[in-house]
């Protein structure tokens, strides 16, 4: 018997290799990059976002999620450029841009137990896209100046009226997101009244900044007393020691959303439906706080939805949808009858 030891031993070693090497085959099939599910996102918000969320996505649910970051105009054109053979799965943008997409039938409806909790404000009304967070316009006050001010700023109204403060607000020209607060108050206000009160505001104004977190910026170290801002960047300042307390305007504000909606003929329908769901949910939230970004979860479920004023935010009525030839126009009389008179 001894002298058959070695072979049985050789004989037990090469059984040995054999299973452990059917078995890393087995794991190594398993996570093939082939065979993982994977969803391509198409998406206009920054990068470093929607990186961050694909990342955080794929070690919760194992799928692998490909961002293709590109400006607004770019998407549009490549949704186009592709739609008889679909590569993006999910379109991730504000809501100007998924509305374009909806308009020329790039988009396809989803619903979910998930979505359908959304107010129909944040949504559009056949679930061609669904609103994920927004950010509202608000009044970021220097504390020291307040301390000194016997009626802070409620409204819009009494914005103007606040005796020898030194506003500082985005040039609507540079972005955006400060622009939406012209359109939006146009839409429920009219332009005739718009631009009158843009007109007043406009000899108050120390400087229109190039950049979204330049007006909170300034009113912190005390360039400015009322910073006119998204509630975001308020409360990054905020966090970040700046002397700052938020107003919401108790007569509505404008808000921009961000949105997510189905590519029409999406290869992974599906998997980018779930996505979605997992989007309205607490842990990309989590994700966004991380990198200092404060919007206000649409879903009233969204246990971060109260720590960001949400219930205070109320939004001008809609009396009326502007085209985009409408925006241009009105942005253009903007820039003529106030940006560029004298202050």
């Amino acid at each position: 018997m001894r002298r058959y030891f070695p072979l049985l031993l050789i004989s037990f070693l090469l059984v040995v290799a054999a299973t452990a090497g059917t078995f890393l085959a087995g794991q190594a099939s398993r996570q093939n990059p082939d065979n993982v599910k994977n969803i391509v996102v198409y998406a206009s918000i920054p990068v470093d976002q929607m990186a961050a969320l694909a990342q955080e996505y794929e070690k919760a649910a194992g799928v692998r999620v490909s961002v293709v970051p590109m400006a607004a105009t770019d998407l549009l054109v490549k949704l186009k450029a592709e739609k008889d053979a679909p590569r993006a799965d999910l379109v991730v943008a504000d809501t100007a841009t998924l509305d374009a997409a909806k308009r020329a039938r790039l988009l396809a409806p989803y619903a979910s137990v998930q979505t359908d909790i959304i107010p129909s404000r944040f949504s559009e009304k056949d679930n061609l896209w669904i609103g994920l967070w927004y950010d509202p316009v608000v009044f970021a006050v220097n504390r020291d100046f307040l301390k000194n001010l016997p009626h802070p700023p409620a409204k819009w109204a009494d914005l103007p009226e606040t005796t020898g403060a030194r506003f500082v607000m985005t040039d609507f020209l540079v972005a955006d997101e400060a622009a939406n607060l012209l359109y939006a108050m146009a839409a429920a206000k009219g332009e005739e009244e718009t631009l009158a009160y843009m007109t007043k505001l406009h000899s108050g104004i120390a400087q229109y900044a190039k950049f979204l977190a330049t007006p909170s910026r300034m009113t912190g170290l005390g360039e400015a007393d009322i910073a006119v801002t998204v509630q975001s960047e308020a409360i990054r300042y905020i966090k970040d020691g700046f002397p700052l307390q938020i107003i919401v305007p108790a007569d509505g504000t404008a808000v921009s959303v961000t949105g997510a909606g189905l590519a029409a003929g999406a290869p992974q329908a599906a998997e980018a439906g779930r996505f979605i769901d997992w989007l309205t949910g607490d842990e990309p939230q989590k994700v966004l706080i991380k990198n200092k970004v404060f919007v206000i979860p649409t879903s009233p479920e969204n246990a971060f939805a109260k720590d960001n004023n949400a219930r205070k935010i109320v939004t001008f009525p809609v009396k009326s949808v502007l085209s985009s030839d409408q925006k241009t126009r009105l942005l253009d009389k903007w820039v003529h009858t106030v940006r560029l008179s004298p202050r």
